[in-house]
Parts: C-alpha cells; sequence; structure tokens
C-alpha cells in the first residue's frame, strides 16, 4: 500500500489538458518588454528545446510511411524487426552496430493504450527501450531491468484512465507518441535463426483487441513525406518552418512537469503550447529573432558536446545526462542530434575516438594496436565490442566482412591474460588474425567501443579505456 507521501508516474506528468489550463491564465498577464537580447536569448532558449521534438517529428514521418512493416519502417503500432546486421552499403543512419539486431515501433496511444508481449528470450540478452517525444526513456524493458522470462505490459497515455487485464503491467508513457528500439543480442549470423525466432514472438496489439484474433491494419503511404534523412530535414529547415512544426508538436504533446520555467520564457515572445503560432504576424523583432536562432542553438548544442564527455587516453567518454536529461536542453538536444535514440548509460556506454567527438581521426594508411591489460577489459555484464567506421561513419568494406570485434568472437590471449587488438587495413597475419579489426581502406577512421549493461566503473571514473598505439 502506498504512503500518503508517494509519488506516483502519473503525478509527475503534467498533461497537455493542465497546461493548457494554466497557460491560460498566463496569457492574461502582462509581461514587461523585452529588450533585443533578451528577445535574442529567448529564441536560442527556444530551439534548443525543441530541437529533440521536431527530429522525432520528422523521424516519426519517415518512419511510419509504409504500408506494412519492411525496409526500417512500418505503421504506427507495428514492429519492423531487423533481421540482419548492417553492412557497409547501409547508410540510413550513422554509427551502426554490429551486435544486436533492432526491433522498432512508433507507438500512438492516444486512443487506447498498445499491449506488447515479450516471450523468454532464454536469458539473451535484450532491452526495449520506450523514448517519449522530448527523447527521454521512460522506460526499459530487458534482463537488466525486468528479467529475461515472459512478459506482458502496456504502454498507456499519460491521461488514460482504466483497468488492464490480469497479468499486464502498466508502463505510463509521458507523452501519447514515442518510440521503442529494441535491441537483441546476436552472436554472428549463424545466431540469426535464434534472434528471429524470439522477435517474431514480440507481438503489438490495441488493447481493445488483446486476446482476440488481430490483423495489424495496412498503414497510409504518402507519397509527399520527404524519407531523405530526418537530420538533414531538420538542419535544412527555415526557422518558419521550424518553429512551426515545433509548435504544431507542442499542441499534441504535453511537455514535462519541470518545464515550465522554459515554457514561462517562450511564452514572452508568444509560443505556448496548445496554440497556434503565426510567424509572419509576429512582432518584427521576435521574427528576427528566430530567424538568428539556429545559428546560436547550433553552436550551443556543439558546445553541449564538447562540455559532456571527458578524454581519457584518446577516448571520449560521454558522461551523464544521457537517455534522461532533466532540463539539461543542451545535452538533450545534442544527443538528439549525434545520436538519436541513445540509451541511458546504465544500459550502455559508447566510448568513441573519431568521428562527431574529436577534432582528430586516425588514420587508416597507419597501423595500430589497443592493448588491453588483464584487469583493463571492458566492464560488461552482457558483452562488449569495437566498432571501426570510415570517415562517413559508416562501415568499412573488408576482406573478412568484419565490422566489429568483442568479447564473443573467439579472441586470442596473451599468456599473461592481456589482450592485444590489431587496428590495420591488412592482415597482421594468420596467428594474429582473430584478434584484427579492419579499418578503411583509405581515409580517416574512428571507433566506438559499446559495453552493454556496463558495470559502475565503467562510467564513475574507475575504468580507463586503453589508448591507441601507432606501431611500425
Amino acid at each position: 500500500m502506498r504512503g500518503a507521501g508517494s509519488l506516483t508516474m502519473r503525478g509527475l506528468i503534467l498533461t497537455a489538458a493542465a497546461f493548457a489550463t494554466a497557460t491560460a491564465c498566463w496569457s492574461v498577464q502582462q509581461v514587461p518588454s523585452l529588450s533585443d537580447q533578451e528577445t535574442k536569448d529567448i529564441a536560442v532558449d527556444t530551439y534548443v528545446y525543441g530541437y529533440p521534438l521536431v527530429l522525432m517529428e520528422v523521424t516519426r514521418r519517415v518512419m511510419t510511411n509504409a504500408a506494412e512493416p519492411g525496409r526500417n519502417a512500418a505503421p504506427v503500432n507495428q514492429f519492423y524487426h531487423w533481421r540482419s546486421v548492417p553492412d557497409p552499403s547501409f547508410t540510413d543512419v550513422v554509427r551502426p552496430n554490429a551486435d544486436t539486431l533492432y526491433s522498432t515501433l512508433w507507438f500512438d496511444v492516444t486512443k487506447e493504450p498498445l499491449v506488447i508481449h515479450v516471450p523468454d528470450s532464454q536469458a539473451r540478452y535484450y532491452l526495449l527501450p520506450m523514448l517519449d517525444m522530448w527523447t527521454d526513456v521512460f522506460a526499459s524493458p530487458g534482463k537488466r531491468t525486468t528479467g529475461t522470462r515472459e512478459q506482458t505490459f502496456a504502454i498507456v497515455g499519460p491521461d488514460w484512465k482504466g483497468t488492464l487485464p490480469d497479468g499486464v503491467r502498466e508502463i505510463r508513457a509521458p507523452t501519447p507518441a514515442g518510440w521503442v528500439i529494441g535491441r537483441t543480442q546476436v552472436n554472428g549470423k549463424l545466431d540469426y535463426p535464434a534472434v528471429h525466432n524470439f522477435q517474431d514472438r514480440i507481438t503489438a496489439v490495441p488493447l481493445s483487441s488483446y486476446g482476440k484474433d488481430y490483423t495489424p491494419p495496412k498503414g497510409k503511404v504518402d507519397d509527399a513525406i520527404d524519407t531523405s534523412s530526418p537530420a538533414e530535414q531538420v538542419a535544412n529547415m527555415s526557422p518558419k518552418e521550424f518553429f512551426t512544426t515545433l509548435t504544431e508538436a507542442l499542441e499534441r504533446t504535453p511537455p514535462h512537469a519541470n518545464d515550465y520555467p522554459v515554457l514561462a520564457r517562450m511564452q514572452r515572445i508568444g509560443i505556448t503550447p496548445g496554440h497556434a503560432f503565426d510567424f509572419d504576424n509576429a512582432p518584427m523583432e521576435v521574427q528576427s529573432a528566430l530567424k538568428e536562432a539556429p545559428a546560436g542553438a547550433k553552436k550551443r548544442i556543439d558546445e553541449a558536446i564538447a562540455r559532456g564527455s571527458r578524454d581519457v587516453n584518446g577516448w571520449a567518454l560521454a558522461m551523464q545526462p544521457i537517455g534522461t536529461y532533466g532540463t539539461d536542453y543542451a545535452k538533450r538536444a545534442a544527443i538528439a542530434r549525434f545520436g538519436l535514440g541513445a540509451n541511458t548509460i546504465e544500459d550502455a556506454f559508447y566510448p568513441t575516438i573519431g568521428g562527431n567527438f574529436s577534432d582528430e581521426n586516425p588514420d587508416s594508411a597507419k597501423r595500430y594496436v589497443m592493448h588491453f591489460n588483464k584487469d583493463q577489459l571492458p566492464p560488461a555484464r552482457a558483452f562488449w565490442s569495437v566498432t571501426a567506421y570510415n570517415k562517413d561513419q559508416h562501415f568499412a568494406e573488408n576482406a573478412i566482412e568484419r565490422y566489429a570485434l568483442g568479447d564473443r568472437d573467439p579472441l586470442v590471449f596473451n599468456p599473461d591474460g592481456s589482450l592485444d587488438i590489431y587496428l590495420q587495413r591488412q592482415s597482421p597475419g594468420a596467428e594474429r588474425e582473430a584478434n584484427w579489426l579492419p579499418i578503411p581502406k583509405e581515409g580517416p577512421f574512428s571507433l566506438t567501443m559499446r559495453l552493454y549493461w556496463p558495470k559502475r566503473e565503467a562510467f564513475d571514473g574507475s575504468w580507463s579505456p586503453p589508448a591507441l598505439t601507432q606501431t611500425p
């Protein structure tokens, strides 16, 4: 039984109706006029605050514009299961992983809850992180949190009232729409059938159809929807398009309960959730500030990436917050821009060399070795890997079709228990090939180390990844 002072998830969520009531009261208040600088500052704050929501809106449109699941897209409330890890031809997203097969679903529980059933994974590692439209992870069923036995839960909307069937656990989403980005451990191509069997038994059914024969409806395809990179679409938006998209999304998406301060600031330039915003009829000083806002916001987002990690032996180690952000809106926007859909740091930790996280990248014309002392191996409860990427942050073609190397591979350890990984274009020789991670045939490259279900020492500063050392 809950005590009188306990807090429920529902109590932490600011519903759209409650916020509309609150902002209606604000709208009649007199606020002092703003200086030009204050107007510009608020415009930048608004862009940074709203960037993840706009990016999620565009991504949702692209990934749900399908008649049925296929090609990394599926109708709303239906899973799309990746059946293989990406290869060098896959360029839809940057820095893909070769460790898991994805199961993705965009949910909309505005009308009714969505019941998701997950079979027993037979101790196989998986996770089903759920993101609201602000990119915050609000739940992460899987081996770390709920275990690997069969389970059924329902995603319910922030305002939903009702009773769920016995055996169905409630997960209340802060926003009516959101994204489930499931990941299931796969141990090479020979493991595909076992993973496919697990994926095929993950189901999503509207509550009204739960326990009944159910055939998912066909989705509607809109040929007018731009299916190019969502991040590039947002980057290329005019200020008018960006802020119009943001205000339209705010009409459907309740803010978080701790967003009141930034919402109050936004209202001072005429942007209020639940109310239409006419860019062309806004005061000229507001229009001017909003037109300048993207440049200032992007600079702040880049600075957030630089501040949000620490350098250890050449690796950039991203620090908290990741996955849940509180009011650190710049960090939230930065993670959305460079890694939309990021897990919480407790689920996965990603030390990185090069790419967007460093001004310098290692050169694929050179040869390198990564030496782990026996007590320096990545501290992961599930598994770990190191993945190499080309200058475009995609997999690079190589003779053995190996894009990552980790503890599930038949690595050869040194007599003292230490480990050497060889990074070079050509094979280091038959006796070392088990520990060879091929790098691109030309240009700079970058690395990501992935620790799934990391131990606390991975991100509390106790553990340090080894430096990448150039060899003759």
